[in-house]
């Protein structure tokens, strides 16, 4: 990463889980927070900004399935990943007390992820646009009977104070980031542990899917990751995200795509990057998972 780069999209308001794993990842680089991915993406695409720093997948949510449908369409490279361990927390006003809550809110995802607690607390679910949102809300709002479910980034930004912490219902609520640059930052061939990520669509022809990854089966390349998702209004056509262990310039690489390029009507890489240390066995994402240092 080069010092001459100094800000990083993300979707959300200040306080969103994008913005704190922006923090995590590159904690010198200042945050720049847009309305949509839309925005993001243009932000880094009209130099706006240097980076973006998106959600691709959840563990509890699956993936984020807006982000498959800009991909396509950006000419932005996936150069990094990262993770985050969503750590949510219920947050008040100062003085609230949970004795004193009536009403909680958040994300549809936030609430469905907190079901638990709220239930335990007898709370109303109230669904925001995002989590940083329902803690602006909390704070505009000034009634200590409301509550909202945020990052601990979320309430130190809007003084509001944690009354509960770690009250997702799942341990392993952890969301993958990819980084994204106008500019592609290619691992040397030799890189240990290396992500390719690219899209295809398949010709219309029997076992198209099937032939198109033969390549990758035969030459030993390992496919990590495959999504598929319909383009067009007949349902006839899918488009696919797919990620696999190993460096495009490897020589097995190449000749898996030179075999998907003849069953494929396009074929686009996306990036070329180093795979995040939580992928290895053991491994965790960012330091302890949640430092935020906020």
């Amino acid at each position: 990463m080069t010092s001459a780069k100094k800000t990083i999209a993300f979707q959300g308001e200040a306080g969103a889980y994008s913005h704190l794993a922006a923090k995590l990842k590159h904690q010198h680089i200042e945050p720049l927070a847009c309305q949509t991915f839309d925005a993001a993406f243009a932000a880094v695409e009209q130099e706006g900004a240097d980076l973006a720093i998106i959600p691709i997948e959840n563990s509890v949510a699956s993936r984020v399935a807006d982000i498959y449908y800009l991909l396509p369409h950006t000419t932005l490279h996936i150069i990094d990943e990262t993770f985050l361990r969503v750590n949510h927390c219920l947050l008040a006003l100062p003085g609230a007390t949970l004795a004193g809550l009536k009403r909680v809110r958040s994300h549809p995802q936030g609430l469905a992820q907190c079901k638990r607690i709220i239930k335990e607390l007898g709370l109303l679910p109230v669904p925001t646009l995002d989590t940083a949102g329902a803690a602006r809300e909390v704070a505009e709002l000034g009634d200590p009977a409301e509550a909202a479910i945020a990052s601990s980034l979320a309430g130190n930004l809007n003084k509001l104070e944690t009354l509960r912490t770690n009250i997702e219902d799942a341990e392993h609520n952890i969301t993958r980031f990819i980084i994204m640059s106008r500019d592609a930052e290619i691992p040397e061939p030799d890189t240990k542990r290396v992500v390719t990520s690219f899209m295809f669509r398949v010709r219309s022809v029997p076992a198209a899917l099937y032939k198109a990854l033969g390549g990758f089966a035969t030459r030993g390349v390992n496919l990590t990751k495959l999504e598929s998702y319909t383009v067009g209004q007949r349902f006839a056509v899918a488009r696919f995200y797919a990620e696999i262990e190993g460096h495009r310039n490897d020589a097995n690489v190449r000749g898996a795509f030179e075999e998907l390029g003849l069953f494929s009507t396009e074929v686009k890489i996306l990036g070329v990057f180093p795979a995040h240390e939580y992928r290895q066995e053991g491994g965790r994402p960012m330091s302890d998972l949640n430092s935020d240092n906020s």
